[in-house]
């Protein structure tokens, strides 16, 4: 998948999980770390969105399926979520507990 098509796709999960039409804005590099190793590394698109009544900024990423094809996540900004950063550590947190 080229770069025009993944934030395609990323555009596509954002209106399908949050309604909302989006606007790339810039690819910012993300690391995350716990207990000095890396558990999540890559970058995180910014885009803006317009229709949802809270959020005007949505930071989203895909990642690959063990299975075959993509899963994109888009985490809308919202408190605690106020950045990039903010945004994948709001996520391992949810996959973390969702494994418990």
């Amino acid at each position: 998948m080229n770069r025009d098509q993944y934030l395609a796709h990323l555009q596509k999960a954002i209106k399908a999980v949050h309604g909302a039409d989006s606007t790339h804005v810039e690819s910012v590099a993300v690391r995350e770390t716990f207990q000095g190793k890396t558990v999540w590394e890559g970058d995180v698109e910014v885009f803006t969105i317009s229709g949802h009544r809270k959020a005007k900024t949505c930071y989203a990423w895909a990642y690959d399926k063990e299975q075959g094809g993509s899963n994109a996540i888009a985490v809308l900004e919202l408190p605690p979520v106020i950045s990039p950063l903010t945004a994948v550590r709001a996520y391992v947190m949810s996959e973390a507990n969702a494994k418990k």
